[in-house]
């Protein structure tokens, strides 16, 4: 459980009744909700406040089963099935319409917000992302200013309660200003049932480009009342827990941290290991690598010839391993001295990647076809359906070479056209592709770090051409990519 989990438990536990006890000698919430229904009658009567039309008392009957009854015509309706959950028998059920306002603030114009003037202008983003603010000078009711101490609720764009500290100051129309009657409700138990409220408020929100709650939605909404002085206790009670929680909520993020880099630092160890020759035994029935390198040479004329490959796919570069045990690359007949990142099992030859990978376009096709973005990939997003495109095939590897993400290999699972932030990913047949891909991944922060663009980075295509990459023999490859695989389940 993190901190979150654990602050939202505290606070269900809280608005449920079970996060102090009940104290018998304190008096019920039915008996402070019939004094206070009593007296506003009587202000009804004296006519100096109307009468709600809407106005319903909630209570539980001999049978254990909870009734409304509406004032204004007398109607008495089971709602057992709307009642969130069970509160102790000291506590009492209440729609917000019947013991609290919701005040709208002002809409503004555009030319209205000056960037100086006589009050500030809070509006939903100085309560979350944005420290600019507005002002005006026009003089207003006095319900469209908050002041210190005012319960505020903000709920369009972004959602929840807030507790307003600062000078009188004008307050937007996408706030509430929360007006209850005080001799019920507590204010800060009334923010913290909010708190708790908020993700089921957020479930009934309508709008399409801006989400918004209504206050159709919020009036009619359940709240349990617990006696007052239950709600002190309560109060405090969450007041005591929620400075450890955050030292908590702090002390898990650090350790969620250190899991995170333990976990990436084993599978990156796991995957040097691997390109390095040294997570698997070599068996010497397997033979060398030497035989794959005809193989791979004949397959990359066939697709030159077929113009799936470009011309300059072809290689004559040649990496050895001499008498001296140094490495050496034959580049168009010269022999040079190479520098290889680390030793090799004799039974390994080295290549660089261009000679197993290449990247290209993909086939030109026109006609209806699923657009193989990453955010598709990902699962973030449904599919977009375009007419044109870089076709590829189901089972086709596609590499990011634009964005943030450079060096990232999907394999697709359908055809389709790619991105444009993608290129195909040719892999070689005689190689086993889930040794390569892990090949790949293993360098991937590097061909990352290696972007080249200003506004938009790029992968580095020269670095991962001339990536060397050993080749073990076929099945050495096979059980060094099951091993990858085997362990990689194990960390997570």
């Amino acid at each position: 459980m993190n901190g979150k989990q654990l602050r939202n438990s505290i606070l269900q536990w809280a608005i449920q009744g079970k996060l102090v006890p009940q104290d018998p000698n304190e008096e019920p919430a039915s008996v402070l909700l019939e004094r206070i229904r009593a007296e506003k009658a009587k202000l009804v009567k004296e006519k100096k406040i109307k009468k709600d039309k809407n106005e319903s008392i909630i209570y539980r009957g001999d049978d254990n089963s909870y009734y409304e009854k509406f004032i204004a015509t007398g109607e008495v309706k089971c709602i057992d099935e709307e009642i969130p959950f069970e509160i102790p028998s000291s506590w009492e059920w209440c729609r917000m319409q019947d013991i609290m306002k919701f005040v709208n603030g002002r809409a503004y114009k555009k030319e209205e917000l000056l960037s100086r003037g006589k009050y500030k202008v809070l509006r939903v983003g100085n309560f979350f992302t944005n420290n600019e603010w507005y002002y005006s000078d026009l003089e207003l009711p006095d319900d469209k200013y908050c002041y210190p101490g005012d319960l505020l609720y903000a709920w369009s764009a972004s959602f929840g309660p807030q507790i307003w500290n600062d000078v009188k100051t004008i307050f937007h129309y996408h706030i509430w200003n929360v007006k209850y009657n005080s001799r019920i409700l507590l204010r800060d138990y009334l923010f913290y049932f909010f708190l708790y409220d908020k993700t089921q408020v957020l479930s009934s929100t309508t709008g399409s480009t801006m989400i918004h709650v209504s206050m159709e939605n919020m009036k009619p909404r359940f709240i349990p009342i617990p006696p007052y002085c239950e709600q002190k206790r309560i109060v405090s009670k969450i007041n005591e827990l929620l400075p450890v929680i955050d030292k908590f909520d702090d002390v898990q993020k650090e350790l969620d941290t250190l899991n995170a880099l333990i976990k990436e630092s084993l599978k990156k160890s796991i995957l040097q290991e691997a390109i390095q020759g040294k997570l698997v035994p070599q068996i010497t029935e397997e033979g060398t690598a030497q035989e794959l390198l005809e193989q791979i040479r004949q397959e990359k004329l066939q697709l030159v010839k077929d113009g799936k490959l470009k011309k300059s796919a072809l290689t004559d570069s040649i990496i050895f391993k001499g008498d001296d045990n140094k490495y050496y690359e034959r580049i168009n007949g010269q022999i040079v001295e190479f520098e290889i990142p680390f030793e090799y099992p004799n039974n390994w030859t080295v290549l660089r990647l261009k000679d197993v990978c290449q990247l290209t376009d993909g086939e030109k096709r026109t006609g209806k076809g699923i657009c193989l973005d990453a955010k598709y990939l990902r699962g973030k997003s449904s599919a977009n359906v375009i007419d044109k495109g870089k076709f590829v095939y189901a089972g086709d590897n596609i590499i990011l070479v634009d964005g943030e993400n450079s060096g990232e290999v999907f394999s697709v699972t359908q055809d389709g056209y790619m991105g444009s932030t993608f290129k195909q990913l040719w892999i070689s047949s005689v190689m086993w592709k889930p040794y390569v891909l892990a090949f790949i991944l293993f360098y991937k922060a590097e061909l990352r770090n290696s972007k080249r663009g200003a506004a938009i980075p790029h992968l580095n295509k020269e670095l991962f051409y001339n990536l060397t990459i050993g080749i073990p023999p076929l099945a050495e490859q096979q059980r060094i990519a099951y091993q990858i695989n085997k362990l990689s389940q194990l960390i997570k």
